[in-house]
């Protein structure tokens, strides 16, 4: 169990909303007095004061009002739970057993499998620490005997723990076999012995609600039997035997033994992880799951802070789409809950539609930057922004950018849980030359624009997109991307495309976009995987054979190694990285052509972009390219190519062969580039794409009136004509 120490804190049970669906607010105050709630319509969610600001309308709503403040804790740590544990009760004589491979042994008492009740001091449980294996037995109201091998195990390898307790004749047994042979196992008698106890089964996690003693590392075939053997050599006497290769994509966790002991698991621990029999002959999990029989659990993972819920909000029929949010306040002390309003389900208001990228923000939930220093925390201060930073606040998981504690890369993450980068005001980066904006709050930029210039809009998320497909997209002339959408799934670069090729105009004002693809877990909304396998730029690398999802089953990774490079999609495609700095584009012969002069009317600049609130250019940060073998159409036409990259951009790993060669016989400098592109499809309908992510940062320049906004508005009002 974990407490904040964000005196004021929340998320929301979903991230957008249609009139008449209801959303419900989860709040956690440990202020003495109660917060204020209100609704607020967000159209800039940048604190600079050097930008347009935080621009925000409150709106009457029925939950504007004062609430009582109340702590609500932080659960970490995956498990599996088993009820009913009573099938256990009579049974004078058990032997727990499990296959395990630890990741973090320096924790003590990580809990392998139990049914143990601190509360009675009753039970058994086989647990992992730095003395080895350990064998923890309950004996009512006398301290619970524990007894180790006291032979430290190796981390990252496998084992077969077990441990017998006979309640009738005091002998217990606690052993380890190492998967090179080694065995090693300790006995002694115990005068009083609690065997029973009122509490289920609990693999990887020791005690009732919350539970404690959180194991890291995989474990395989957990099983209980009704003697005390020797699980290394008999099979006797079975019970129960849990086998995780089984209903991989599930929550559920299957009991193969005589008594149907069947589980699910909590905290979304990863699976489809490889077993102590994997030997690198199948790397799809689905063609050979026995050999997948293993679930990688962690002291830190989440799904869901399963807070109470403070107030709900039924969204009213005449409440127009947008980006809005719950803002809540109690002294000094201020917290923001973003959501989305999209139009009724069927319906446009608009000509435009800009769509957000609700699973990147969720991928990146909680990013802990290793550049986070004294800076970032002066400059919060000085601009009155969102104060609290994933690096100081680990309580509510980190992201996909991120290590578990015990060094492996997390690969599931939710959203129902606060998202500390997610709020407009935050600011992930501290940056020299402007804002600093990532996500959520930089795509405001997009939806401040288009306020400005008075252009009507209407907000999906990829939510929608991947569960309505391109019927939601179809009544739009022209949709918008962010400024990073970054991961999808096939559902919605499956609905982009077919809009764009039955006439829809699609337009890209990002970069690194459609990159990596991800996996919506089937039984619970919210939680979200990513298997960073064999390519790309990675914050962490999947171990080998697991680069298949465990919620679909699917190949997970860049969708480039699925066959879909993004040039396929919008012309463009991820080429280089650098820090959070920006360049410009200057223009090319194809800017000039009869059939996209249009774009650049009101432009006589041929050096477009040197300025900007993201980086200090247009041109930066992450940066697309063209390239016709991947997919870039042949009719497409460069419109601009950006210059001067600082020298720290690098070239993205999957463009290279060698030291000193790229796949496509380019120099390394000329890959390291931003393009910006313009196509027509066959179907009618038409590309528009930028290819970096600091674009969108350099609209608001000079009030509005300046080349990157009235390009961005010459293509918009040409695309609704």
């Amino acid at each position: 169990m974990t407490a904040s120490t964000i005196p004021l804190i929340g998320y929301s049970d979903k991230l957008s909303v249609r009139p008449g669906e209801t959303i419900a607010f989860k709040v956690s105050c440990t202020l003495p007095d109660p917060y204020e709630a209100k609704l607020v319509r967000i159209t800039c969610g940048d604190p600079n004061p050097a930008g347009p600001g935080i621009r925000e309308t409150e709106i009457p709503s029925a939950f504007t009002g004062s609430y009582p403040s109340r702590a609500q804790d932080v659960h970490l740590g995956s498990y599996v739970r088993v009820i009913p544990g009573s099938a256990f009760d009579g049974i004078d004589t058990l032997t727990f057993s499990a296959t395990i491979w630890p990741t973090r042994l320096k924790n003590e008492g990580q809990t392998i499998i139990g049914r143990f009740d601190p509360d009675t001091g009753s039970g058994m449980a086989v647990m992992v620490g730095p003395n080895g294996a350990e064998l923890l037995v309950g004996r009512g109201n006398a301290e619970p005997l524990r007894l180790s091998t006291g032979t430290p195990l190796l981390e990252r390898q496998w084992y077969r723990v077990w441990a017998s307790v006979n309640a009738d004749s005091g002998d217990i047994v606690i052993g380890q076999h190492s998967i090179n042979g080694t065995a090693v196992r300790e006995t002694a008698k115990a005068d009083t012995v609690a065997l029973a106890s009122d509490v289920p089964v609990l693999i990887g996690a020791l005690g009732q609600e919350p539970p404690s003693g959180h194991f890291n590392g995989k474990i395989e075939a957990p099983k209980i039997h009704s003697a005390a053997i020797d699980p290394t050599k008999s099979d006797a006497n079975l019970l129960a035997h849990w086998d995780f290769s089984n209903a991989i994509k599930s929550t559920r966790i299957v009991d193969a033994g005589p008594l149907g002991l069947h589980g699910h698991v909590v905290n979304a621990p990863a699976r489809a992880m490889t077993g102590s029999n994997w030997r690198g002959e199948e790397m799809q999990w689905q063609h050979a799951p026995e050999t997948y029989g293993a679930i990688h659990f962690h002291e830190d993972d989440i799904e869901d802070c399963n807070w109470r819920t403070d107030f709900e909000f039924t969204v009213p029929s005449d409440l127009p789409t947008g980006l809005y949010a719950a803002r809540l306040q109690s002294g000094d002390n201020w917290e923001a809950l973003p959501f989305v309003i999209c139009p009724p389900k069927g319906t446009q208001t608009a000509d435009v539609c800009l769509l957000i990228p609700t699973f990147t923000y969720t991928i990146y939930g909680n990013q802990a930057r290793r550049d986070f220093d004294d800076d970032w925390t002066r400059r919060a201060k000085e601009w009155g922004a969102f104060p609290y930073n994933p690096i100081q606040h680990r309580e509510f998981g980190l992201s996909t950018y991120n290590f578990h504690t015990d060094g492996s890369g997390i690969c599931n993450v939710s959203w129902h849980r606060p998202m500390l980068n997610a709020r407009p005001g935050y600011f992930p980066i501290y940056d020299e030359h402007g804002s600093g904006l990532r996500h959520l709050p930089a795509d405001t930029h997009i939806i401040d624009w288009l306020e400005s210039k008075g252009i009507p809009y209407d907000l999906v998320t990829d939510w929608e997109l991947h569960h309505e497909g391109t019927e939601l997209l179809n009544p739009y002339k022209v949709v918008l991307t962010g400024s990073h959408p970054e991961y999808h799934t096939a559902n919605t670069l499956d609905a982009l495309t077919e809009y764009r090729d039955t006439g829809g105009n699609l337009m890209y004002l990002g970069g690194n976009g459609f990159y990596w693809r991800v996996a919506l877990h089937s039984e619970k909304d919210g939680i979200i995987e990513i298997r960073r396998g064999e390519d790309g730029i990675r914050a962490w690398a999947a171990e080998p054979g697991e680069y298949y999802n465990a919620f679909d089953g699917e190949y997970g990774g860049l969708w480039r190694r699925n066959g879909r490079p993004p040039q396929q999609l919008c012309g463009l495609g991820f080429s280089s990285q650098g820090k959070f700095q920006g360049t410009y584009y200057r223009r090319m012969p194809g800017s000039d052509r009869p059939e996209t002069n249009w774009i650049f009317e009101g432009v006589t600049d041929r050096i477009i972009g040197d300025f900007g609130l993201s980086g200090g250019g247009a041109a930066g940060f992450e940066l697309d390219r063209a390239d016709v073998r991947l997919g870039t159409p042949p009719n497409a036409i460069i419109l601009a190519t950006s210059e001067a990259p600082q020298s720290h951009f690098q070239l993205v790993p999957e463009e290279m062969l060698t030291n000193d060669t790229t796949i496509s016989g380019e120099s390394y400098e000329d890959l390291i580039r931003a393009d910006m592109i313009y196509f027509d499809c066959p179907g009618g309908g038409a590309v528009f794409s930028v290819g970096s992510i600091t674009f969108c940062g350099s609209l608001s320049h000079n009030n509005y009136d300046n080349n990157i906004s009235r390009i961005i508005e010459n293509v918009v009002r040409r695309f609704t004509a």
